[in-house]
This record gives C-alpha cells, sequence and structure tokens, in this order.
C-alpha cells in the first residue's frame, strides 16, 4: 500500500483524535514534514499548502477581474486599489527610475506573503495529523508555508536575485561599486591630503555592507518565518487552554501580524533597491 493511502486511510483517525491531541498542547514541529517523493525531491506539507494557497489566488483574481471595464466592478475595483496602493507606498522608496520595472516583484511578493501568513488562520491548516507509521507519531497534514524556514528563505532568495539584477541593470556595476566601496565625502569639497586617505576607511566599511547584505537574505527569512512559526504555535497553545472563546482576540492579532509582515518585507526588498537605484537617479539628476 502506497504512503499516500496509508495517509489517507489514517487522515479520518487523525482527525478523531484531534480534540485530545491538542488538549496535550502540540504545536507545530520545527520543520516541515515530507508527505511523499518526486522522483529525488521530497515533497512537504508546507510545499503543498503553498501551491494551493497560490493557485486559489491566482484562480480568485482571474475571476475577479476576467474582462477589465472601464466603470469597474466592485472585485475589480478592490484589486485595482489594491495594485494602486502597492505601487504608491513603493515608488518613492525604489525611485522613479525603476518604479514600475520593480513592481510586478513587490506586488507579487507582498500578495502571496500576506495570503501565505493568513493561510494559517483557515480552518484544519497547521491543525490536521497524520500518523507516521514508521516511528508511531504524527505529524502535520496541512501546515502553513511560511512556517517553514525552506519557503521563507526560498523568497529571501529569489528577492535578492532580483534586487541584483535591477541595480545592475538600472545602476550599472561601476555605480554599484562606487556606491558601496566609494569614499562617501564630496571630492569637490573635501581637500586632495584628506579625501585620498579616507578612501581606505571608506573601503573597509565597503566590505563591512557586503556582510550585511550577504545576511540580508537571511534576516528576512528568519524575520518572516519567526512570526509566522511563532503564532501558529501560540493559537495552538490558546486552542489547547480553551478551544474556541480564548484563540479568538488571537485570530485578529494574528491578521494584523500577517499584514505587518507582508509590509515588512516588501518593504525592506524596496529600500534595498532604493538604496542603489534611487540614489543613482539623483546621481545622475544632479549631473
Amino acid at each position: 500500500m502506497s504512503r499516500i493511502t496509508k495517509t489517507l486511510l489514517t487522515l479520518g483517525f487523525a482527525c478523531t483524535a484531534l480534540p485530545a491531541f491538542a488538549a496535550e498542547g502540540h504545536g507545530l514541529s520545527s520543520s516541515a514534514d515530507k508527505l511523499f517523493s518526486v522522483g529525488p525531491l521530497p515533497v512537504t506539507n508546507s510545499m503543498v499548502t503553498s501551491w494551493v494557497v497560490a493557485a486559489v489566488l491566482i484562480i480568485v483574481i482571474r475571476l475577479a477581474i476576467r474582462k477589465p471595464k472601464l466603470v469597474p466592478t466592485h472585485s475589480q475595483a478592490i484589486v485595482e486599489n489594491l495594485v494602486q496602493g502597492i505601487f504608491d507606498l513603493t515608488a518613492p522608496i525604489v525611485g522613479s527610475k525603476v518604479a514600475k520595472q520593480t513592481f510586478p516583484l513587490l506586488i507579487a511578493l507582498f500578495t502571496f506573503i500576506l495570503i501565505q501568513n493568513w493561510s494559517g488562520l483557515i480552518p484544519g491548516v497547521g491543525t490536521i495529523f497524520m500518523a507516521d507509521h514508521a516511528t508511531g507519531g504524527w505529524h502535520e497534514f496541512v501546515r502553513p508555508a511560511n512556517a517553514d524556514l525552506n519557503g521563507t528563505f526560498a523568497l529571501a532568495i529569489v528577492a535578492m536575485a532580483c534586487w541584483f539584477y535591477f541595480i545592475l541593470r538600472y545602476a550599472g556595476a561601476a555605480f554599484v561599486l562606487r556606491d558601496i566601496f566609494g569614499n562617501k565625502a564630496d571630492k569637490h569639497e573635501t581637500p586632495g591630503f584628506i579625501y585620498y586617505p579616507l578612501f581606505l576607511i571608506f573601503f573597509g566599511v565597503g566590505l563591512i555592507e557586503v556582510v550585511s547584505i550577504i545576511f540580508r537574505p537571511i534576516s528576512l527569512s528568519f524575520r518572516l518565518f519567526g512570526n509566522v512559526f511563532g503564532g501558529e504555535n501560540l493559537l495552538h497553545s490558546m486552542s489547547a487552554i480553551t478551544p474556541w472563546v480564548l484563540p479568538v482576540p488571537f485570530y485578529f492579532l494574528e491578521l494584523l501580524i500577517g499584514l505587518v509582515q507582508a509590509l515588512v518585507f516588501t518593504l525592506l526588498v524596496s529600500v534595498y533597491i532604493g538604496l542603489i537605484c534611487n540614489h543613482s537617479d539623483g546621481h545622475e539628476e544632479a549631473h
């Protein structure tokens, strides 16, 4: 009998055992669990959740917009307000030079992260378990995508890869190197005998900045993972104390945290792009 069949057979028993299981204060495990494999690629519960939520998001938006109209419908107006709001928020940060070019990345990050954060509040996500016949334990059958460090790290890697492309494409390698390692002092206002020795100092500062850039994916991924993972375990703990009553205020708190974390991730990526491209834009206008 295949692993998927065994999973489906034990799922009904897992649901009936869930109240007693939750009463023990069981929360999310620290890592996602493998459901099955496609060749050498393991497919985890968080991956399946992210795929399902992303597919639902695409379908809902397509149904909401359908054929855009000059006088928008209510659903089209909601989508247009979301798009315009994110553009107005990020455009001054990244700079007018790359505002339109970077917008698809930023709106995709914000929408995807927001819906994935809120997916943990859907009944059944993180609260349906399956039996592991190999170990005799239990695993989450459905797990929030952003409660998996692999998922948030993948988002951070994609964001930083796009950041690298944008700064090279629209600022140029020469400007990027000058911005990181070059002298921050104004060459035209600083005496030469002071300007040139300062180069060694600012080159050292540039090396520190390179280290901070390397650690950006780590900070982005751990911040998002920590907030979502902690929130899910908080809801589990509150449900174990008083189901259906005590967790209610924390659901509203998680709605707020999910929105804030999506904004923080998107705005930080915008700031990283704007630190180079917006500065480059102003530098060119000055000349």
